[in-house]
């Protein structure tokens, strides 16, 4: 248990910075695997549509320190040129 009252607040601070940045992740984690479940099943507009809403969702994990910029940029690309493979 914490000592002081500023150890308190941090300990309350950071269980809520967790509890926010793992629904963060979980969000970019499923919007990832849409796109790539309509990948796997080859319809290339359905996949295009999943990256539309994937690539802002994987910029918002960026601003919200989740995830670095090179990350996203790379995860982005990849799911891309996939796509552009169909």
């Amino acid at each position: 248990m914490a000592t002081h009252k500023s150890a308190a607040k941090r300990i309350r601070q950071t269980a809520k910075r967790t509890s926010v940045n793992r629904a963060r992740t979980s969000r970019l984690r499923s919007a990832v695997k849409k796109v790539e479940a309509a990948i796997a099943g080859g319809d290339k507009k359905a996949a295009l549509a999943a990256l539309a809403v994937t690539e802002p969702e994987l910029m918002r994990g960026v601003r919200g320190k989740v995830m670095r910029k090179n990350t996203a940029s790379r995860k982005i690309s990849r799911l891309a040129k996939r796509i552009r493979s169909l």
